[in-house]
């Protein structure tokens, strides 16, 4: 199969499906437990480097194993059918429906401060439909769709942060490191929120998804990770010291969409609501790139195994058109039964358990494939995939014993996978290594041809 989707393109789904619900909607809820400004900051920072960290590790694997379906694709071959299932069973159930669901709901929210009245579930609705079917219909067009939204989302947070800076006159706070922002980082307060902000940062991944469908996806899959992180670490950075710079602290405490205060203070009331309507406009190349990439997971296992095979259809340009749909349908139920929390609570968990597992897969192929091609080797290894799988294991026990539930309800959602496994094993036959062979011997032949180009 042709590789369609550009390193632009790439790029631009790893830094849509990072910027989303999480920055536009958790500083509100990080001030209920830290007041200390220089603390928040630090807690946006560090949240890039564990993501960065990651990026490195899923950088070697994506370069190493370049067939789509992220880490369906990664623990299946590293580990076992079984693991590379359970992990794509977590995407296809709530990996990306329930994010894109939650993006969905908060443009209706952050589009009802400028035209009240209307339902932000209807809304979120009418704009999943709508995305669902532009990425049904051609990669040119999706991937062009995706680029476009991505590039205006950048530059309206550039233009953001500059007026921030620019135009307002600053709180009287304090950004300078003091005693008491050293008690706030080693608080409980801090490690919640890291939890939060670690959410705020997923979809660093998100390439890996696409892998299969990239050109060159040796060389351009590293950089699009690597590059789409780093840009937003930069990006969550400024837009949240100008969140605090702006804005009274007390005013956006526990408020969801908080980017509606600041905006008010910089462009006035009016001018609030603007921009309260670009940023739900800003969600849309979020929803658009989980659109992308989680299907490509559904699409896998629909030829893995035969018994799913009717989702791994494709029309005729190429695009998994059933796996789409069926995924915009989960985000559909989600966002009409499940609310902002419940959802966050029930995904975190799991999500953060299969990505622990993915990195660790760095540190097993090296030991289990020595020999193996690594076009792109991790930075920093093996100190950063460790430190990694040290800040996710910390994120995991913390989430376990704070939201007991919800923990519950993902591993029962796991649990779940693990008896279709089974089901689906007995009834159909696995093909992942052939069709991991296949794509070994397609990017073997594609680098063949790039080189006698050059």
């Amino acid at each position: 199969m042709t590789k369609k989707y550009s390193l632009n393109t790439a790029t631009a789904v790893v830094i849509a499906n990072m910027i989303g619900t999480g920055v536009f909607g958790s500083l509100g809820f990080q001030l209920l437990g830290i007041h200390d400004f220089s603390a928040i900051i630090i807690l946006w920072a560090v949240g890039g480097v564990i993501a960065l960290c990651g990026a490195f590790a899923y950088s070697e694997l994506g370069a190493a194993l370049p067939r789509s379906g992220g880490e369906y694709n990664f623990l299946t071959e590293i580990f076992h059918p079984s693991i590379g299932f359970l992990s794509g069973w977590v995407s296809a159930i709530i990996g990306f429906s329930a994010p894109i669901a939650m993006a969905a709901f908060l443009l209706g929210t952050y589009f009802a401060n400028v035209i009240p009245g209307y339902d932000a579930r209807i809304i979120g609705a009418a704009v999943i439909i709508f995305i669902t079917i532009v990425q049904s219909i051609d990669y040119r067009i999706g991937g062009g769709f995706q680029s476009a939204a991505t590039g205006l989302k950048i530059v309206l947070i550039l233009l953001f942060v500059t007026c921030g800076l620019v135009l307002v006159h600053p709180q009287p706070v304090s950004f300078v490191p003091t005693q008491a922002t050293a008690v706030s980082v080693l608080s409980g307060a801090f490690a919640s929120a890291l939890v939060f902000v670690n959410f705020a940062y997923s979809g660093w991944n998100a390439s890996s998804y696409i892998a299969g469908e990239i050109k060159q996806p040796t060389r351009n899959i590293p950089l699009s990770i690597i590059s789409g992180t780093a840009i937003v670490t930069l990006l969550y950075v400024l837009l949240n010291f100008v969140f605090l710079y702006v804005a009274p602290a007390k005013e956006m405490t526990g408020v969801p969409d908080v980017a509606f205060i600041p905006a008010k203070y910089i462009f006035g009331e009016n001018g609030g609501r603007v921009i309260s309507l670009i940023i739900s406009m800003l969600l849309i190349s979020t929803i658009s790139s989980m659109i992308i990439a989680g299907p490509r997971v559904l699409q896998r296992m629909g030829e893995d195994f035969s018994v799913f095979q009717i989702i791994s259809h494709r029309n005729k340009n190429g695009i998994p058109v059933t796996a789409i749909w069926f995924q915009s349908a989960v985000a559909l139920i989600i966002l009409y039964t499940s609310s902002f929390e419940t959802i966050l609570g029930y995904t975190t968990f799991v999500l953060t358990l299969f990505a622990t597992l993915t990195v660790l897969g760095v540190l097993v192929l090296r030991f289990t494939q020595p020999k193996l091609e690594r076009p792109y080797k991790t930075f920093g290894y093996p100190l950063t995939p460790l430190f990694f799988i040290a800040a996710n294991l910390w994120f995991m026990y913390f989430w376990m014993t704070s939201h007991l539930m919800p923990s519950l309800i993902g591993i029962g959602v796991v649990a779940v996978g693990l008896v279709v496994y089974f089901v689906a094993n007995h009834f159909s036959v696995p093909l992942v290594k052939e069709h991991v062979k296949h794509a070994k011997v397609e990017e073997v032949k594609h680098s063949h041809t790039h080189k006698h180009k050059k």
